[in-house]
């Protein structure tokens, strides 16, 4: 009955959208077209945004390309299919996507000038111990010029060539995977899957001329976007050009309650989210995951008062915002809880899918596939044990490539973090993403072997090691079998942007790069955040040197705690399942202890809203299907507004740079 349960709570969010009887290739010469559109005339936006307000403008180049070709497809007398769609949406999300709190987007040359300017910030004379396959040194005349066309950078690309073709073989492999063990073996909901998936059916249908309920849906969500991102984006966004100091009617990203209540609540971070967008995915989200996250943020504001209270939080001192409350409650106590408990959701989900798979078998429902389902070749499957080669030899180029750069290194962490702990990690966060469409990962790992290895050195922090995280990926190809998709067809988009990316990534970083150094007044996200983050860079570089310390780091890893947390994710989950109680609660109270608690506030109203009145005012069944397609144009009418206000300011900037 409990197993029963927890089945049921799964199925209800993979129903939201079922997946086509056929499949369909989505990828044409529209995609090319749209590809080249993205990477010459999106990308520089991108970079831009990035540099000088630290934000990403993917759902703006994802969204108004596809209504641009959409709109010239009808009065070409043709429409787009949704598998067309689709790969529009893929291409410019991979195209423009941004990576880490420096906001670098742009493609790989981004961290080349990251890098650059990592070694020139470096304190004591550490950056002489950079080495140039890293980037050149700072008296070298390709730093002095700003430019790549220089010999001097020809070791630093020559590795960004590599690590990129491995890691694109290994990401893509791995990630289809574990979504057959995931989707096909397990039947994972994958509650963010259908926004995309949605949001580019609706598209699909006004390219078609078809006014189905998920169209008007589409535009009302759009309408809420444009008119939240008027107030939210376009009005400091244009102040900002205009004035000295921008106008802002909400605070970006919260309002932060911390200092006022710090009397009551010490150590606990406090405030309120100002972004309507974790409302409404609220409503996407499943309700008892939410809840679940509400309580743990909850229980941080319990928790973490009493550990002020009784000396065991000495990171923490008053007056402390939100970020260093949150970062010093999570080194004093959550980062070793959250240790504990993602191990726990790695127990359970190996136990549930050998459980499964038992079952599968004893019923002769195993498709000859350990755990991964039936193979459907009308979808564009691929052997999923030719992905698990290719994703092996891809790490064994890491491993050489590794063993090349860095050949003091004990090489018995390598293959642990190839062989091992990639794929361990991977499965864990496949299944986080999977249950609650949020992405997780174990803290602190890389730091911690490189600190504990006595290895000495700061080269090896630059070295491209094979420590990654590829479980997210799997609900990109949940995404594409719900639009009816051939996988084959992603595969086709990927060979055709990685041209595209590094060609206009090499163009645009090269022409920004010139034109001011980076980071300089011109950026005013890049000089406030660059320095800051070199500084705590820095600090853990220099743990790994002669005379080096990490005790902040033997601060935050307390062993009993994650073994507590271990023992709290196992005990509570069996405690739910004996009770008939919802399972989904676990997931989101893990979730809860590791994000700022701002955020899952106003995703609990929306929930709470979704939940007891919207559910009643349109029917249960309908707002079932609806939220996805909301959210989608939410998204859109959001990224059409900071479409229009970066124009804006870019040819501010542009017309203010004229010597005439």
């Amino acid at each position: 009955m409990a197993r029963m349960r927890e089945i049921e709570e799964l199925q209800e969010y993979r129903d939201l959208m079922e997946a086509p009887e056929e499949y369909q290739d989505g990828f044409g010469w529209k995609t090319v077209l749209g590809a080249l559109f993205i990477g010459f005339v999106m990308m520089p936006g991108a970079i831009y945004l990035g540099l000088v307000a630290g934000q990403t403008m993917g759902p703006a180049a994802e969204w108004t390309t596809i209504i641009l070709f959409t709109e010239v497809a009808r009065r070409s007398l043709t429409t787009l299919t949704r598998q067309e769609v689709y790969i529009l949406y893929y291409i410019a999300a991979g195209l423009t996507s941004m990576t880490g709190g420096l906001a670098l987007a742009g493609g790989p040359f981004a961290g080349l000038v990251w890098n650059q300017f990592l070694r020139q910030a470096a304190p004591g004379g550490l950056g002489d111990q950079v080495p140039n396959w890293v980037t050149p040194p700072p008296d070298s005349v390709a730093i002095r010029n700003r430019t790549f066309v220089h010999r001097d950078w020809i070791p630093a690309v020559s590795v960004l060539f590599a690590t990129q073709i491995f890691s694109r073989i290994a990401w893509f492999t791995f990630g289809y995977v574990l979504y057959r063990l995931m989707s096909d073996g397990e039947k994972l909901p994958y509650p963010m899957a259908p926004i995309t998936a949605q949001g580019a059916t609706a598209l699909a249908e006004a390219s078609s001329k078809e006014e189905t309920w998920r169209w008007r849906l589409f535009s009302i969500g759009s309408m809420i976007g444009i008119a939240f991102g008027f107030i939210y984006v376009a009005i400091p966004t244009l102040t900002g050009v205009m004035l000295v100091q921008p106008v802002a009617i909400l605070p970006i990203p919260w309002i932060d309650f911390t200092a006022g209540t710090e009397a009551f609540l010490p150590g606990a971070a406090t405030g309120v989210g100002t972004n309507l967008s974790a409302v409404l995915l609220g409503f996407v989200l499943p309700f008892w995951m939410v809840a679940g996250s509400f309580a743990g943020a909850v229980g941080t504001l319990i928790v973490n008062p009493i550990m002020v209270k009784t000396g065991n939080m000495p990171t923490w001192r008053p007056g402390m915002e939100s970020t260093r409350t949150l970062f010093a409650s999570q080194v004093d106590l959550w980062l070793s809880f959250s240790v504990g408990t993602a191990f726990a959701i790695a127990f359970i989900g190996m136990y549930k899918s050998y459980i499964q798979y038992m079952d599968a078998r004893r019923e002769g429902q195993t498709g000859g596939a350990l755990g991964f389902g039936k193979p459907r070749y009308d979808r564009g499957d691929f052997n999923p044990y030719i992905c698990l080669a290719l994703f092996f030899l891809a790490t064994t180029g890491y491993v050489i490539l590794c063993r090349i750069l860095v050949p003091d290194f004990p090489i018995v962490f390598i293959l642990v973090y190839g062989y091992i702990w990639t794929p361990f990690q991977s499965y864990v966060n496949a299944r986080m993403v999977g249950l609650t469409g949020q992405f997780i990962s174990f803290p602190m790992i890389r730091e911690a072997t490189f600190i504990f290895s006595g290895y000495k050195g700061v080269d090896i922090w630059f070295a491209p090691i094979p420590l990654s995280n590829y479980g997210a990926t799997s609900q990109k190809f949940r995404e594409v079998e719900l639009t009816g998709t051939k996988f084959t067809s992603v595969l086709k988009a990927e060979l055709l942007a990685f041209p595209i990316i590094i060609v206009c990534s090499f163009m645009f970083w090269s022409y920004i790069w010139r034109l001011n150094p980076i980071p300089s007044v011109q950026y005013p996200y890049a000089q406030k955040f660059w320095d800051y983050t070199a500084i705590q860079q820095w600090l853990w570089f220099s743990a790994t040197t002669e005379g080096g310390h990490s005790e902040m780091f033997q601060r935050a890893i307390k062993p009993w705690v994650m073994v507590g947390g271990l023992g709290f994710g196992v005990f509570t989950y069996w405690l739910l399942n004996l009770f008939n109680a919802p399972v989904l609660l676990i997931y989101g109270f893990i979730r809860g202890l590791s994000i700022m608690p701002h955020f899952i506030f106003t995703q609990f109203a929306g929930a709470l809203v979704g939940r007891y009145y919207m559910r009643k005012r349109f029917g249960e069944e309908n707002w079932k299907r609806w939220p996805p397609v909301l959210y989608a144009g939410f998204a859109c009418g959001m990224g059409l507004v900071s479409m229009l206000s970066i124009a804006f300011a870019l040819v501010s900037q542009s017309i203010s740079q004229l010597p005439f």
